[in-house]
């Protein structure tokens, strides 16, 4: 199988550099061309792909080669490009920056070349003129293998800076296809953990996407970028598709035995197995906002019905519901008007304690502690949270310490780390994960039906895990 989608590759020599105003005003500079545009971002990153979504009107995903192996960056990217008519992927760090030690692994770099993509390069010329010529030729030249088709000039000061900048550019042979000034009206505000996400400024981040459209508009050859894209040609690999690679995958084994189903009457089998989906909550609202779109499509595959709901308001889980997945976000900044959720708190409690499956991560983990920050949460965990000055950031390579609702024993996952939090355990929880480097550790925490974790997993490397949950909901 072939893709022949148009795409191209957003890169920059640092972060900093203005990826994500290029990649995102350039999505919805296309899209308000009638362009149906497949958003992209490279590495493990939630938030960006949220302002890509809200350009393009699609779900926003990830490239990871290093959460989900170099070998399936063609399908997942074949999967969320399919039926359209050109593809944006924005980088991550600079070009040829990836996992800590693994040399190219993880990379925009790497990305690009796995998917045959030309490479646009932002470079932030604010505080140079001749030397970009020697900046963007180091970049040019590192990797044959990667191809920079073309320059886009960011935060330029005026017409003259403009006109050195291009005049040095001419001797490298790199097409310049944009230059955009300084526009303080596109930032979007950061904190701790980078941008704020979409979820909790929306208004005003649909003002800033459309604020980025303009300036791409603008400022870039739009025409070239698009022709750039179409040289891309075709890229020869499978479709990723959930229900394909369930049905392939090795069948998880039973953690007890299925209780016995009364026979359909005749003609109700479909309605009976609709029935028998189990309902899975999936956490969202502001304080949860990062989940892998592929999550959701496995559980659904495996037959789950997910339903979404909202922490920070709803005061009951979903009718019905067997089993619960809490993804990752920002608990911390709404710890309050989490904490003041009582009946939704006792709840996930309630559930929880009854040995349902729950699945948390990160911001999960958090919520499902005694306390954060001293306000009461879940209670679930006899473990405090509290924030912390020290950043924690990486990729891992983790082993599944015993048996749990995601991964039997001796099951290896790789997975990212990244939080300011410090979780306190106290006891009764085996733990989750043995994690190899940086350093040997154990790290999460197994209890009944929960499996609570800092680490983000991406399940296209491991849809095993999806099917297992869902066993489990269906028969616990």
């Amino acid at each position: 199988m072939v893709t022949s989608v148009p795409r191209l590759v957003i890169a920059a020599p640092s972060s900093g550099s203005g990826k994500t105003t290029v990649a995102t005003g350039l999505m919805a500079a296309l899209t308000g061309r009638g362009l149906a545009v497949s958003p992209h971002k490279v590495g493990p990153d939630y938030i960006d792909p949220g302002y890509h979504a809200l350009a393009t009107g699609r779900v926003g995903r990830n490239l990871d080669a290093y959460l989900c192996g170099p070998e399936l960056v063609g399908p997942l990217f074949a999967h969320g490009a399919r039926g359209c008519d050109i593809a944006v992927v924005e980088g991550v760090m600079g070009l040829y920056d990836g996992a800590a030690g693994e040399g190219e692994l993880a990379s925009t770099a790497q990305v690009a070349k796995l998917l045959r993509a030309p490479v646009v390069l932002v470079v932030d010329a604010s505080a140079q003129s001749r030397s970009v010529a020697a900046l963007v030729h180091g970049f040019v030249s590192w990797d044959p293998e990667v191809r920079v088709g073309g320059v886009i000039l960011n935060k330029v000061a005026s017409d003259r800076h403009e006109e050195l900048l291009r005049d040095a550019l001419d001797s490298v042979g790199v097409p310049v296809l944009g230059v955009l000034r300084r526009a303080p009206q596109v930032d979007t505000p950061s904190r701790h953990l980078g941008l704020v996400p979409v979820a909790e400024r929306r208004a005003q981040a649909v003002e800033a996407v459309a604020a980025m459209g303009a300036q791409v508009s603008d400022g870039c050859d739009v025409d070239g970028l698009v022709a750039l894209a179409r040289s891309a040609g075709v890229l020869p690999c499978a479709t990723w598709d959930a229900v394909e690679v369930l049905g392939a995958a090795a069948p998880s084994p039973p953690l007890r035995p299925e209780r016995p189903r009364p026979q359909a009457p005749d003609g109700l089998e479909n309605a009976d197995r609709h029935r028998e989906a189990p309902v899975i909550a999936l956490a969202g609202g502001e304080a949860f906002t990062f989940s892998y779109a592929e999550h959701t499509e496995l559980l659904t595959a495996a037959g789950a019905d997910v339903v979404p709901f909202d922490p920070l308001r709803d005061e009951r889980l979903p009718d019905g519901t067997r089993g619960l997945v809490i993804g990752g976000g920002f608990p911390e900044v709404y710890a309050a008007d989490l904490s003041a959720n009582e009946p939704l708190r006792k709840a996930v409690a309630e559930l929880a304690l009854g040995g349902a499956p729950v699945a948390a991560e990160c911001a999960g983990l958090l919520y499902l502690c005694r306390e954060l920050d001293g306000r009461p949460m879940c209670g679930v965990l006899d473990a405090t949270a509290r924030m912390s000055e020290r950043l924690t950031l990486g990729y891992r390579d983790a082993v599944a310490v015993g048996d749990s609702v995601l991964a039997a024993a001796g099951t290896r996952m790789r997975g990212h780390e990244f939080h300011r939090t410090v979780v306190e355990p106290g006891s009764g929880a085996a733990p989750a994960w043995g994690v190899r480097a940086p350093r040997r550790r154990v790290e999460g925490f197994v209890q009944q039906g929960v499996h609570a974790s800092y680490l983000h997993t991406h399940w296209a490397s491991a849809p095993g895990a999806a099917r297992r949950f869902v066993e489990r909901c269906r028969t616990s």
